[in-house]
């Protein structure tokens, strides 16, 4: 059994829905247990169907199907742990 975790407290101001949308599309890709409590999306299921690298290639489609690659990126962190974080934009000074 392996369990990852989304760290998704950057998402959360995108409300509710994409949080919802987001544990779906995992549970649906992967057929793994998905649950969603605080700023954590937990994933768990057996090793060969969630894999750290097989996660983040899926976080990355939907950051892309929901509009938000330009704003979000994904981040590999310490082990079992990925994270959605917010992409610093820069503005340019003239």
């Amino acid at each position: 059994m392996t369990e990852i975790k989304v760290e998704i407290s950057d998402l959360k101001g995108e409300g509710s829905d994409v949080i919802k949308q987001l544990a779906d599309f995992l549970k649906e890709k992967t057929g793994a247990e998905v649950k969603s409590e605080g700023s954590q999306v937990t994933v768990e299921g057996e090793s060969h169907a969630v894999s750290k690298k097989y996660l983040r290639v899926l976080l990355r489609k939907f950051l892309h199907k929901s509009e938000l690659k330009d704003t979000f990126r994904v981040i590999g962190g310490r082990e079992n742990i990925l994270t959605i974080k917010e992409k610093k934009l820069y503005e340019e000074e003239e």
